[in-house]
């Protein structure tokens, strides 16, 4: 009978990882988009502000920019992207066998794509642009040089930024997948463990962090048996995988949770759809993210999240206690290469104390509208903007400060996430006509910074979508945005480019839009390239630019329509 008890258990850890590694994906279709030996400092899923990590960062090899890219498979671009933030100079290729590659933060696109991007740029007179070309205009052979890695966009240090995508459903899948030569020997590392006490709607009545440390080939607690004051709870793994040749802390690929050796919790990241990506903060502790940059995987449900990264969710992954009886868990975590580390120990019931009741305004249901509403503020959220019921806080007061023309609408905190844009209307209090068009909604921040979301004035009302809790108010911005000469003087004899450092008073939000800007010469529209990480503008001279006396002109405008325009003469 042992036998038979210690074989099935042992078939289980089997079962685990080898279930839901899914190796039907092709092993040598693709070669590696660069020359070296592929390190990586962000891996698939990885765990990210507001979304999972939706491919694999690979390390530069000298740690500049410049190196070579190579197509992975003979293939056509299908999509070309400039932006200043996000992905920066970015392409897409289409493979014969349904999957679509992309190469991010590139730092030089080859010649006859940037020439093609230039010219479309001058026509539709903007910097930022996304083009769709011919499949038979650009097509490149497995192999062959297709770009430059960079550091573009929202890059932190050069790298590439690549993915492999599902092409009929766009939907990335885990590169680490399709057999790429990445050395990986070293099993994640476990760190930390949190236990969530639940109420009888399965809410968070309490929790407690427990550091974790290896006692041979397993992490263990110390202790092992823990006596938590709950009926049920719910728990969050702090982990992450780690490789040969690099330091960086990359996401892992598998967890799995057992309860008493049954498999109950499954969280695997080979693919996910860029709709649902925003549900990372119903899968990681968002408070521990926004207060702590600390990342735990939640390894419960909440009854909001639809992510499809879960396989196996006994009971949501709520765990009920008994006095009597110890319950063994186990939790498995594993990258790509079954490479796994196991955390042993025991939970029972310990003494429950009633939980303290807490204050507050509103009871939100995640599955429902959800409208408050007075003489001062209107708030809207649609069915789908929470991830459980919200206990919500709410209180209103007056700010005495200049600029300000509202009460300040004290909205919960900012530790609990909101899915989806809400609609947010404030009726102003003496704002003069005049300043209308220089009225925004501001949200202050957990670092008491001013954020400027925008909004359109509605029957008095001014009202934005916004994405966040916390402190909201009417505000006014009459400050122009500022332009610093960087590389320019009056005699641009021997220089090739010219370059501006572009800044403003007030950030914005991901949906409103920031700076706006146009620049000419003699009349005429010039391309300015945008490096939104630094702030820099940057024109280079085109090669039809006569010599002589020329006029430019830059105009900068922010969200408010406050303008600055430089203007000058330089000799060429």
């Amino acid at each position: 009978m042992r036998f038979i008890l210690l074989l099935s258990v042992l078939l289980t850890y089997a079962f685990t990882f080898t279930t839901y590694r899914t190796t039907d994906y092709p092993q040598d279709y693709f070669r590696s988009p660069v020359d070296h030996t592929i390190y990586l400092s962000g891996t698939f899923g990885e765990l990210r502000p507001n979304h999972f990590h939706a491919g694999i960062d690979i390390k530069s090899r000298n740690g500049k920019v410049g190196q070579p890219l190579f197509a992975v498979a003979d293939g056509y671009v299908s999509r070309i992207k400039v932006q200043s933030g996000s992905y920066g100079n970015v392409l897409y290729f289409n493979h014969p066998r349904g999957y679509t590659t992309v190469y991010a933060h590139l730092h030089e696109f080859p010649k006859e794509i940037s020439d093609y991007i230039k010219q479309k740029q001058y026509e539709q007179q903007t910097f930022e642009i996304e083009l769709f070309p011919n499949p038979d205009q650009f097509f490149y052979k497995k192999g062959e040089v297709v770009g430059k890695l960079g550091t573009t966009g929202r890059s932190f240090g050069p790298h590439l930024h690549f993915e492999i995508r599902d092409t009929q459903t766009e939907k990335p899948i885990n590169p680490q997948l399709f057999g790429f030569p990445i050395k990986d020997n070293i099993p994640p590392k476990l760190h930390q463990l949190k236990v969530y006490y639940l109420n009888k709607k399965q809410e968070t009545i309490g929790t407690k962090t427990y550091d974790v440390y290896k006692s041979g080939n397993r992490y263990r607690i110390k202790g092992d048996t823990l006596a938590l004051g709950a009926w049920r709870i719910g728990m969050a793994i702090k982990a992450y995988d780690h490789m040969e040749g690099a330091h960086n802390w990359n996401g892992v690929y598998q967890i799995d949770m057992l309860n008493d050796d049954s498999l109950w919790y499954n969280t695997t990241m080979e693919t996910f759809s860029f709709d649902e990506t925003r549900y990372i903060n119903a899968h990681l502790d968002y408070e521990e993210q926004v207060s702590q940059k600390s990342y735990f995987n939640r390894c419960f449900k909440l009854p909001g999240n639809d992510l499809s990264v879960y396989n196996v969710q006994v009971d949501e992954g709520i765990i009920p206690l008994s006095k009597h009886k110890k319950n063994k868990i186990s939790f498995e975590v594993s990258d790509t290469d079954g490479n796994t580390s196991r955390l042993e120990f025991w939970v029972k019931r310990g003494d429950v104390k009633a939980p303290e009741s807490g204050t507050y305004n509103y009871v939100l249901p995640y599955n429902e509208e959800n409208i408050i509403k007075n003489s001062a503020v209107e708030i809207y959220f649609p069915k789908g903007a929470l991830y459980e019921d919200l206990y919500l806080q709410y209180q209103s007061s007056a700010d005495p400060s200049s600029g300000v023309y509202s009460s300040v609408h004290h909205l919960h905190n900012f530790k609990t996430p909101v899915h989806t844009y809400y609609d947010l209307s404030i009726r102003p209090i003496g704002l003069p006509d005049s300043l209308r068009s220089k009225a925004f909604i501001g949200y202050c921040d957990k670092k008491d910074n001013v954020i400027n979301c925008g909004g359109e004035w509605n029957n008095g009302w001014l009202k934005a979508k916004v994405r966040d809790l916390g402190d909201f108010s009417i505000l006014i911005d009459e400050i122009a945005p500022k332009i610093a000469p960087v590389s320019f003087k009056s005699n641009m004899r021997g220089y090739n480019r010219m370059s501006f450092k572009i800044t403003d008073n007030l950030p914005t939000a991901r949906n409103v839009k920031g700076l706006q800007f146009d620049a000419t010469i003699d009349g005429k529209w010039v391309l300015m390239n945008y490096d939104a990480k630094n702030d820099l503008l940057t024109h280079r001279f085109e090669d039809d630019l006569e010599s002589g006396e020329h006029e430019f002109r830059l105009s900068l405008r922010d969200q408010q329509g406050n303008e600055t325009i430089f203007e000058r003469t330089f000799l060429r």
